[in-house]
């Protein structure tokens, strides 16, 4: 806990400057704030029960102070609310930027167990509502404290008996305000959840936009979205009843003060041990009192909010990435592409089975090895063990001879390429995806990349041909299209291995063929391992790897694995029979 408090002040320190100024404009606006019914005082007790001929010019006099005290109010309450809440967007800036660097740095296996809409939630609103704490928090703690403070001073000086009755309904509002704040973190906790889930619920829906019309369930969506906007719903009623009775519970108790001051106030009045004007005082400074409450429960509600966010925020900050650089981790540099696996195995989960048990596997430099075998297999857990992924359970794999596990990260997959099955690309222009491949790259570059991967001629045809905007996952482009920019990005970045996963297999034929060719220019002189759906499009592997429950079952050319008639003979066989079948 004590961790995080410290990590909760240290998004003031790059602004501390801005901050002891605002911190300033408060205290000058609560001093004036103060000061103000002592004026109206002087001029009520002191002024207007004498017949002094300098009377009116001090009346004039204290009607120019207030003017000049209540412009420099204004000054630093304009300031306060400006330059306040700019710092604090800058520090809601500054923990977006935090966190979004920090989800970079998560692997896999925390993107399989968490949702994306959760996600957003946590770097959106949840750091607005944090934004508003940092800079309303001290601001009326500072602007209540000295408010009440100074209030309450004045008001024994004023009178004792009177200051007491006033202030014995304070405890009572402590304690009534400690309560249903309580319950106000409660319901905002549970609200945080609930927009989280509608996020979630609204990035699948519309990710899925095209499956759902398809379908034509666009009505079971809406029900869906609705049963989590109504569980939104809910945990805002029972928000919004909390604040009603924290708010309502306050205001009642501050009237019953004033009513209470008023009535014993008259009565002191009438029995001559009090002024007219005293009272008059002392009616403004108990508004003065009343307002630092009414702050309390702005802040209350701000802490709420903003303590629920902050604390979401943080669980997500403590994960520790479960794959990072070790201490002494060394760049993978000259790399040759000789691949190792010693004894390997992997479960997602402690508990969970083994996708890979024991595996052992040597692919030399620049050979071109395939994975075929049933779904379920391990295929893609393999290939995905290779770029650090995921951790292996056990084992360990090398690249050159250094175990991957204390390689850097960056240096480790800036060596690998990944072509997939289903490609992903970016909102933006056909050449902002290819670039992605290599940052840097020019113009020329790039297109001399994308020629490479068979994608210049489709590109050149587009409405605006490298400058097309390609839509949200490249949805203007036909399957085909978008495999080949995915080629084309590998091309540009030019790493000495390549993994295909599956890249042709949701592919009609003519677009495998024109794939297909890419990736045979793109797998020359590389080291390659090719996930294989469609088992005659690696006929041409140096080795082929059949992959079950079991582990490697088999190994070999095409011929030597159809010769030996065992389970790649099967599937291979299987495979020409199903064409066949659909030919005719």
């Amino acid at each position: 806990m004590n961790s995080r408090i410290k990590k909760f002040f240290s998004y003031y320190k790059p602004y501390l400057g801005l901050f002891y100024t605002d911190m300033l404009c408060a205290l000058i606006v609560s001093l004036i704030t103060l000061v103000i019914p002592l004026c109206v005082r002087f001029i009520t007790k002191n002024l207007l029960e004498t017949n002094s001929a300098e009377a009116l010019n001090h009346i004039y006099m204290m009607g120019g102070v207030m003017l000049a005290l209540i412009a420099l109010h204004t000054a630093c309450h304009a300031f306060i609310d400006y330059k306040g809440h700019v710092m604090g967007a800058l520090m809601e800036r500054d923990m977006r930027n935090e966190l979004f660097e920090h989800y970079q740095k998560l692997s896999f296996k925390f993107y399989d167990e968490h949702r994306t809409g959760q996600l957003m939630t946590r770097i959106s609103s949840d750091s607005f509502d944090l934004a508003e704490l940092y800079h309303h928090g001290p601001e009326d703690i500072v602007i209540a404290s000295l408010n009440f403070l100074g209030a309450f001073i004045i008001l024994m000086l004023i009178n004792v008996k009177l200051a007491i009755i006033a202030l014995l309904f304070l405890p009572i509002m402590g304690i009534y305000g400690f309560y249903f704040s309580k319950k106000m973190h409660l319901a905002m906790r549970a609200s945080k959840d609930r927009i989280g889930d509608i996020n979630t619920q609204v990035e699948d829906t519309l990710s899925g936009i095209r499956v759902v019309k398809s379908f034509t369930n666009e009505e079971e969506e809406k029900k869906k979205f609705a049963y989590e906007n109504n569980r939104f719903l809910e945990s805002r009623k029972n928000g919004y009843k909390s604040e009603a009775y924290f708010y309502e519970g306050l205001i009642t108790f501050t009237q019953l003060m004033t009513v209470t001051v008023v009535i014993f106030g008259a009565v002191s009045i009438v029995k001559g041990t009090l002024y007219l004007a005293d009272l008059l005082t002392f009616l403004l400074y108990i508004v003065i009192l009343i307002e630092p409450i009414q702050r309390l429960g702005n802040f209350t509600r701000l802490y709420q909010e903003g303590i629920t966010g902050f604390n979401r925020f943080m669980e997500i900050l403590e994960v520790e990435p479960d794959i990072q650089d070790a201490i002494d981790a060394v760049k993978l540099t000259d790399v040759q592409g000789n691949i190792q696996f010693k004894n390997v195995s992997f479960k997602y989960k402690e508990g969970y089975d083994h996708v890979l048990k024991n595996i052992t596997l040597n692919i030399k430099v620049g050979e071109y090895v395939a994975l075929v075998g049933p779904s379920g297999a391990g295929k893609t857990t393999l290939c995905s063990l290779i770029p650090r992924f995921y951790e292996v359970s056990e084992g360990e794999i090398l690249i050159d001879g250094k175990s991957i596990g204390g390689l850097n990260l960056r240096s480790l997959r800036k060596n690998i390429g990944l072509v997939q099955q289903d490609v992903y690309l970016f909102a933006g222009t056909v050449i902002d995806n290819i670039r992605y491949g290599d940052l840097d790259a020019s113009n020329e570059e790039i297109i001399e990349a994308a020629k490479k991967a068979n994608a210049h001629d489709f590109i050149m045809a587009l409405p605006h041909g490298y400058d097309t905007d390609i839509g949200q996952r490249g949805v203007k482009l036909s399957g085909g299209q978008k495999q080949r920019i995915s080629v084309a990005r590998v091309f540009l970045k030019n790493p000495p291995i390549i993994i295909f996963d599956e890249a042709t297999s949701s592919l009609d034929n003519e677009s495998e063929k024109s794939v297909q060719d890419s990736l045979e220019k793109l797998i020359k002189d590389r080291t390659t391992l090719v996930i294989a759906h469609r088992l005659s499009t690696i006929r041409n592997a140096q080795r082929i790897l059949v992959l079950t429950d079991n582990g490697i079952e088999e190994q070999g050319t095409h011929e030597e694995l159809i010769s030996s008639n065992g389970a790649y003979a099967n599937l291979y066989h299987m495979q020409l029979r199903i064409q066949d079948t659909d030919s005719k």
